[in-house]
């Protein structure tokens, strides 16, 4: 196998975000990072086969779906201190529910350059999957990325029940399996048994994905019915549906009474 190493001051390793499945949602610069690879370690498990496809032919690729923390480290670690140009190949984003600060501690304290490439996240690929935005003026103006209690505990202040007293956008990561605890949760909080939900089981995946919508109450058995356990992203909020709404607060960005560095207002 043939590599290239690179000098003592060039020892890095890139963690890539492959975005949230499709090959091609993988950013231009993420591609080149992956083209560009002597060792590649990927989340087998999670990350669409077709993004190893820009890998050179000589790279070594490695899954880690098999790894625990330390073989993982190890792994990367191993191969940037030999010079090597690594990357670590992860599903979505490498700074939203990963591992990134205890698998670069030991990068750091080696003296390894760490880079970040940012991907796209599931919750972006799902809204556009439904069609759905995830703002609306008057409506919501913030989006809660979170997930439900299970082996990770949660802080007390953000508890399920607690951020949806907020009436905002949640999307929900990581709980296919804890539908009845979102459901029970929210109305908790003060949400109708009728409030829509969306629910995207591998948005992007080609052949895959598979858009289910539902409400509170029926969010669960409606999940089960359709087989989805895994790789789902839950969105819930005021905004779903509001394509179909006749009546809805109109941005004021387009409002010809509004002026802004490009447009001077009309007076009607």
């Amino acid at each position: 196998m043939s590599h290239r190493p690179q000098s003592a001051t060039e020892r890095s390793v890139c963690f890539v975000g492959a975005g949230p499945g499709a090959a091609d949602l993988i950013t231009v610069r993420g591609r080149d990072c992956v083209s560009r690879a002597d060792a590649i370690l990927y989340a087998g498990s999670l990350v669409a086969p077709e993004v190893l496809s820009w890998a050179r032919a000589d790279c070594e690729l490695a899954d880690s779906k098999g790894m625990d923390l330390e073989q993982l480290r190890d792994w990367l670690l191993q191969r940037a201190l030999q010079g090597l140009q690594v990357v670590r190949l992860q599903p979505g984003d490498p700074s939203l529910y990963g591992a990134l600060p205890e698998i670069a501690q030991p990068l750091d304290e080696a003296g390894i350059t760490v880079r970040i490439i940012p991907g796209v996240t599931s919750a972006m690929a799902a809204a556009a999957a439904a069609g759905e935005s995830l703002t609306l003026p008057e409506s919501t103006q913030t989006v809660i990325f979170t997930r439900v209690e299970g082996l990770t505990p949660v802080p007390a202040s953000e508890q399920l029940s607690e951020l949806a007293k907020h009436g905002t956008t949640l999307c929900i990561y990581l709980s296919a399996t804890l539908l009845d605890k979102i459901s029970s949760a929210l109305q908790t909080a003060g949400w109708s048994k009728t409030a829509p939900v969306v629910v995207v089981h591998k948005a992007s995946w080609p052949g895959e994905e598979r858009i289910l919508r539902t409400d509170l109450a029926h969010l669960a058995e409606a999940c089960r019915e359709a087989q989805i356990q895994s790789q789902a992203m839950v969105i819930a909020g005021p905004t779903l549906g509001a394509r179909q709404r006749t009546e809805r607060a109109q941005s004021r960005l387009y409002d010809p009474s509004f002026s802004h560095a490009f447009r001077q207002a009309t007076n009607g």
